[in-house]
């Protein structure tokens, strides 16, 4: 059986995993990108606080050694059903068993002065651009004798009030408390403030009540302004505006919002379901379809009687799923019954900064707050990574971010311009 996962996510790389060096199993891995990354910890690149490679691994490294598992780079074109086979940019593949493991990406709700203006929050290449212009318009602002220009560019305003957009927003006001007048100390009588707007009435809103109120608190008192109820409706000429009317001057919006799956050519139109995820049966099989399968982000399962509306697409969700898909594919080798997926809710968390994080546990249901929340969320985001050499590399960065509040990332590293008689 030749499977073919198209992506390399926490879904496409698990369900990987489990089928390692399994007789009669032969799985290649499709992905636009050669590596692997650990998108909870992106924002810590695009804040300089962890290194690119600290979250990343390259697919063809992880392979090694791996004789029943292969790396394709390439980008999915369309599907061609009827005859087993996919279309890439770069050539074609045939499959016995197709798996969408895609994720989603970044949603701007049809505003496209916000595509083109914001900076999204989503994959290594966003998150390493984030980096590039937020340190270059500290250093316009070093250079910057207008107030007010000097203001818009020291404005973050961060658009969803999510885990990334909390972790964001903690992370920059810890930022501005203790390295922008240390590092910039032009910048000493400069008003800075960081905004998190959410169009909804709470932060953090499928968490607990005790969460939701534990991160406003938190997030005020280092000084960020929490503006609920407030929807970024456009983006343009350096101003953010709000439904409501109101506007903020900022060259930095940050877009962490919404997300959406994606649709792709040759999947019937009927087995999309809402957010364009693939709805799939209880055992991840993409309605309409006989050997084609969806897991993470990008499908919508509705029979499981606990999430009759979809399960939350988070990282567990991903995971788990794809350990399923790979023992029902090993059960379907052996000719044995296929196990529906049951997602097993293990809680969510989320830090706000430095000894400030909230975590609640479903069963039984507890909430934490504090330092110890903040050890788990540590302790939980260092066990995920991929591999060993990222999570000694990611915990050494933290130690020094730690005992220092500072670390020396903060470099503007971005390739040079080539013309095409250079490439």
């Amino acid at each position: 059986m030749h499977i073919v996962i198209i992506g390399g996510g926490f879904a496409g790389i698990n369900l990987a995993k489990e089928l390692t060096d399994q007789k009669g199993i032969e799985v290649t891995l499709v992905d636009k990108n050669n590596y692997n990354f650990f998108p909870p910890l992106i924002y810590q690149v695009a804040t300089a606080f962890l290194e690119p490679s600290s979250i990343s691994y390259p697919f063809r490294k992880f392979f090694a050694g791996k004789k029943n598992l292969q790396f394709r780079l390439g980008e999915l074109q369309k599907v061609v059903p009827s005859e087993n086979k996919i279309i890439l940019n770069n050539g074609e593949l045939h499959y016995d068993q197709l798996v969408f493991a895609t994720g989603a990406e970044t949603s701007y709700f049809g505003m496209e002065n916000v595509k083109k203006n914001a900076i999204p929050m989503k994959t290594l290449n966003d998150a390493i651009e984030m980096r590039n212009a937020l340190l270059k318009n500290l250093e316009k602002a070093a250079i910057c004798k207008d107030i007010r220009k000097r203001r818009t560019l020291l404005t973050i305003v961060i658009a969803g009030g999510g885990p990334t957009g909390v972790e964001v927003s903690g992370m920059f006001a810890e930022m501005r408390k203790n390295i922008l007048l240390k590092e910039y100390p032009e910048l000493d009588t400069s008003v800075s403030n960081v905004y998190l707007v959410d169009g909804g009435d709470a932060l953090l809103s499928p968490m607990s009540k005790e969460s939701q109120q534990d991160t406003l608190n938190a997030l005020t008192k280092l000084g960020v302004v929490v503006k609920l109820n407030t929807r970024v409706v456009d983006y343009k000429d350096d101003t953010v505006f709000f439904a409501d009317g109101n506007t903020i001057q900022t060259k930095n919006l940050i877009w962490a919002a919404g997300v959406s799956a994606r649709e792709f050519e040759g999947i019937p139109a009927e087995s999309y379901g809402r957010g364009k995820r693939m709805a799939t049966d209880a055992f991840n099989k993409v309605n309409g379809t006989e050997n084609i399968y969806a897991i993470g982000d990008t499908s919508i399962q509705t029979n499981d009687p606990d999430f009759p509306g979809g399960h939350p697409q988070v990282a567990q969700v991903a995971i788990q799923q794809g350990i399923n898909l790979a023992k029902n594919f090993k059960l379907m080798v052996q000719n044995k019954p296929l196990n529906p997926f049951k997602y097993n809710d293990k809680g969510s968390m989320a830090i706000i900064g430095k000894n400030k994080a909230v975590v609640d546990l479903p069963k039984p249901k507890m909430h934490f707050k504090g330092v110890f929340a903040w050890m788990i969320w540590l302790f939980i985001h260092l066990i995920s990574l991929i591999t060993y050499r990222n999570r000694l590399q990611t915990f050494y960065n933290w130690m020094i971010a730690y005992f220092s509040k500072d670390q020396s990332l903060r470099m503007i590293i971005r390739p040079e311009k080539r013309t095409k008689a250079d490439a």
